[in-house]
């Protein structure tokens, strides 16, 4: 069974993803772009309440270095962050 809210909350987080790379590479060329730097800052903004919400729903987006884990390890329960949630 397909969980569609996980699917909707990871393929958001990937969109953010996706524009705040974009952004930062515009960015290293364009620095004094003001509106580009706040649509970069907004877009970061709203990318950590995403993996925020993501991690509070369904545990860490990564295996080191970003997110707590409660206990037992919270990485090696389902769904991994690269699955479709099928």
């Amino acid at each position: 069974m397909i969980d569609r809210e996980f699917l909707a909350l990871l393929y958001e987080i990937q969109q953010a993803e996706f524009v705040a790379v974009e952004l930062n590479l515009f960015l290293d060329t364009h620095p004094g772009d003001q509106a580009a730097l706040e649509d970069y800052n907004t877009t970061v903004a709203r990318l950590k309440e995403l993996k925020d919400d993501y991690v509070q729903r369904y545990g860490p987006l990564s295996n080191f270095g970003t997110d707590k884990s409660k206990c037992p390890w919270q990485w090696v329960e389902q769904p991994w962050p690269w699955e479709n949630g099928a």
